[in-house]
């Protein structure tokens, strides 16, 4: 791996609300371009699909961003002239990347957004410049674990839960201030 893969940069958000997810998804968006990786982690119910949903919205793709759970993953084509969203779940996939072959990520990802909810230690792989978003669920008052363990995202979260949200970019192409955006409310 280049020099490139060990450059970071963080930004850490509070978010209080599902719409307020979906904005932070459609704020995300913005910054996207094609070839870019995403990978969602958070526990069951965390917002990762809420998120998704978010980022759709902002990239102005065609149908509904929900959990790809049992279809393991969607496309969903731009209508506005941008990249496609190519939404995966690898919850269901044991293995790492030989076993997302089938997928052809790999062919998909340099004219699309890609992004993948459990793909922590999955899909690294494919790109050293990428976007780890990490949601931690706040149910009264104590963070719940992040580990990607249990079921699928659950779609629908409490509005409740407060969600401390810490978008991470890995490589170059983050190095340059591109998330300082989302800070901005």
């Amino acid at each position: 791996m280049s020099a490139a893969a060990t450059t970071t940069t963080a930004v850490r958000l509070t978010v209080e609300s599902p719409e307020q997810m979906q904005e932070l998804g459609r704020r995300l968006a913005a910054v996207l371009r094609a070839g870019d990786l995403v990978l969602l982690t958070g526990a069951l119910g965390a917002g990762k699909t809420t998120l998704a949903r978010g980022l759709g919205a902002g990239l102005g793709v065609r149908g509904a961003v929900t959990s790809p759970t049992f279809v393991i993953a969607r496309v969903h084509p731009s209508v506005s002239g941008g990249p496609p969203l190519v939404h995966v779940d690898a919850y269901r996939l044991g293995g790492g990347l030989e076993e997302m072959e089938d997928l052809d990520l790999d062919v998909s990802l340099p004219d699309s957004v890609v992004v993948v909810e459990w793909g922590e230690g999955k899909v690294e792989e494919l790109a050293e410049d990428r976007l780890h978003v990490v949601i931690e669920r706040t149910a009264g008052g104590a963070p719940e674990p992040v580990a990607d363990a249990g079921e699928p995202d659950a779609e629908g979260a409490e509005a409740a839960d407060v969600r401390h949200v810490t978008v991470t970019g890995v490589g170059d192409r983050w190095a340059h201030g591109a998330l300082a955006a989302l800070a901005r409310t």
